[in-house]
Parts: C-alpha cells; sequence; structure tokens
C-alpha cells in the first residue's frame, strides 16, 4: 500500500453511491430526453459501466460527474440514432399499387386447379418464354410429354375461363 493510499478515504460501496445518484441523473436524463423509461433505462447503463470499473472510478474526484457524461453520451447517441432512422423513413415513399385485375385473380384461381406438371409447364412456355425442348430439358421429360402437358393444360383452363367467368 503506497503512503498517498493511506490518507485517502476508503469509496462509497457502490449501492450507497447508486442509490443517492440514481434519480439525479434519471431526471436529467429525462428533462434532456422527454421519455421517463428512456431516461431510466440510460442511467441504468451509465450506472452498469461503472460498476464494472467501480473501484478505479470510485477514486474519480467526482464519480457521479462520470457517470453523468457516459449517460448523457448514451442519450446523445440514442438521440441521433433515432434522427437518423426518423430521417431515413422520411424518404421512404409510399407507392401505390393497383390490385390484381379480375382477369388476373381468375387465372391464377384456374392455375391453382391444374396438377403442377401442366402448370409448370404453361408458366414456363407462356410467362417464362421457353421453348418445348428448354422445358423438356428442365423437367428432365421427353418434349411430347411437355407438349401433352401444354395440350391438357390448356384444355383445362379454356374450360374454366369462359368469357362469362372473365366478365362476371
Amino acid at each position: 500500500m503506497l503512503a498517498r493510499d493511506m490518507y485517502m478515504p476508503e469509496p462509497p460501496p457502490f449501492a450507497e453511491f447508486y442509490g443517492a445518484q440514481f434519480q439525479r441523473i434519471a431526471v436529467q436524463l429525462y428533462a434532456y430526453l422527454g421519455d421517463h423509461a428512456e431516461a431510466q433505462d440510460l442511467a441504468q447503463e451509465a450506472f452498469c459501466r461503472a460498476l464494472q470499473q467501480w473501484p478505479k472510478i470510485a477514486r474519480y474526484d467526482d464519480p457521479a460527474g462520470w457517470v453523468r457524461r457516459v449517460a448523457w453520451n448514451l442519450a446523445t447517441s440514442r438521440l441521433r440514432r433515432l434522427q437518423t432512422a426518423i430521417g431515413f423513413l422520411a424518404r421512404q415513399r409510399e407507392q401505390h399499387v393497383e390490385g390484381p385485375s379480375p382477369d388476373r385473380v381468375a387465372l391464377v384461381a384456374a392455375l391453382a386447379t391444374l396438377p403442377p406438371a401442366q402448370r409448370r409447364a404453361l408458366v414456363l412456355h407462356h410467362l417464362a418464354q421457353l421453348g418445348v425442348a428448354e422445358i423438356a430439358e428442365q423437367e428432365g421429360v421427353a418434349e411430347g410429354t411437355v407438349r401433352s402437358w401444354l395440350t391438357r393444360g390448356r384444355a383445362r383452363l379454356a374450360a374454366q375461363l369462359t368469357p362469362e367467368v372473365w366478365h362476371a
């Protein structure tokens, strides 16, 4: 033990320090932030950081000043993050997209009733614009099988998508 340490009073226990200072710092942060729960959370975080280094911080001339500075830094960082988020949200524009037309709804519903192989063949041929040979290769079947799927799928769709259904 050094001679100078013999004359320094023993630092107060952390619990005593916390009890005496927490409310003061939390109230200051509340006035700054306008959110009581947020102020308490940030004060608590600052005290947690002080607890990790308490033997060192307790010997400072103003340990409460250290905790207050940490709490204010945390509050300022939180406000910056909040402002950044608000700015980002303000730059987002809501895009309005029209809903699907009745014809599209009817087509999707009709496609859903087809066997999966016929549905894939129709979608790949008519929407992805793949040829019969490409579909056959992708599906691992003969080209005649793909032509059969397309023919049967079209026939089933035609039966379901009559003009009365489209314009009902």
